[in-house]
């Protein structure tokens, strides 16, 4: 099972990052807490102190183009808030 989908780099999840050593995920809907802890654990080399998780919803959407309007959804996903030991970080950024 893929746990990870993929880091959130937003302005407010670096915001909550700088500040107490936090990191947002965008994890699979049907993970728990201690299968998101074991892969961020493994994938970054870190110690995971403390995950906080929500469910998102997905939205409806349309938007109105020469043919009609186009109705869709956006997918529903879970976000994994991740509190990191003291003095441990993950840098998203090195392999790029």
């Amino acid at each position: 099972m893929n746990i990870m989908i993929q880091p959130i780099v937003t302005e407010k999840a670096n915001a909550i990052s700088e500040a107490g050593n936090r990191y947002s995920f965008k994890v699979s809907p049907d993970a728990n807490k201690f299968q998101i802890k074991d892969a961020i654990e493994k994938l970054y080399d870190v110690k995971v102190v403390g995950i906080s998780t929500m469910n998102y919803d997905g939205k409806r959407k349309q938007r109105y183009t020469k043919s009609g309007i186009i109705r869709g959804k956006v997918a529903a996903f879970k976000k994994a808030v991740v509190t990191l030991a003291e003095g441990q970080t993950i840098d998203f950024y090195s392999n790029l």
